[in-house]
């Protein structure tokens, strides 16, 4: 892993994407202040101060695009769950791939890709953000119930540190991943997942699905059943 750190910048992921062909595979861009940051479907990201993780990891495993690369935010969501396990919280998962501690947000991750005029994957970008040290202040201006590790443990963290151990996790598993899909990781993420068996509302672009959420599938699609005993298999969407 290569690392690029930027002192300011707008947004990690869109350096990342604007210097795609500069940048080479397994890099990682971060910063300390990012200050036009956004999260999926095109929603603000909060800046919360210096000493948090905004990065993105540049990813370039074929000029193909394959069903698999969907589901590499899977594999990050479960290596982040994993290093904050090591710091001494218990993460879960919201679907697919937003961390909660006591049901609040401390992480999230947008994946993008890079496609040439010609139809060509010029790469990959996992953009990521980790509330590490914040205030509770910085935190309850949210727009959303969120937390922090600081305030979870009530220590700080080394930024550094705790993505370096990120990155050497996702290292180690990545290859496989490529290989063998969500599956190679099912069991470990299906662990920490916070909404299997729960009744739960899901938002695919305007519609609204409802029912209890039975099962993960092999592929990371979440699979819900309605009041009516009909199953869904949704690749995408929001846990309302």
């Amino acid at each position: 892993m290569k690392y690029l750190y930027l002192d300011e910048i707008d947004s990690t992921n869109k350096y990342a994407k604007d210097n795609i062909n500069n940048l080479s595979d397994m890099t990682v861009v971060y910063t300390s202040k990012q200050t036009a940051g956004r999260g999926r479907l095109n929603r603000g990201w909060h800046y919360i101060g210096e000493d948090n993780i905004y990065a993105s990891i540049v990813l370039k495993p074929s000029s193909e695009i394959k069903e698999v690369y969907s589901n590499l935010t899977q594999l990050l969501c479960l290596v982040l769950s994993q290093t904050f396990e090591e710091c001494g919280v218990v993460p879960k998962i919201k679907w697919p791939n937003d961390i909660r501690i006591n049901k609040k947000k401390i992480s999230g991750i947008l994946a993008e890709s890079v496609i040439s005029p010609e139809g060509r994957l010029e790469g990959l970008v996992l953009g990521f953000g980790v509330n590490l040290n914040t205030s509770k202040d910085m935190l309850d201006e949210i727009d959303q119930s969120a937390t922090s590790l600081n305030v979870e443990t009530g220590k700080y963290t080394d930024m550094e540190i705790f993505l370096k151990k990120v990155l050497s996790k996702f290292c180690l598993l990545y290859n496989k991943f490529i290989e063998e899909g969500f599956l190679s990781i099912r069991e470990d993420y299906m662990k920490r997942a916070e909404f299997l068996k729960e009744e739960i509302s899901v938002r695919v672009f305007d519609k609204i699905y409802t029912g209890i959420a039975s099962d993960v599938t092999d592929k990371g699609a979440l699979k819900l059943t309605d009041n009516k005993n009909r199953e869904h298999i949704l690749l995408i969407g929001d846990i309302l």
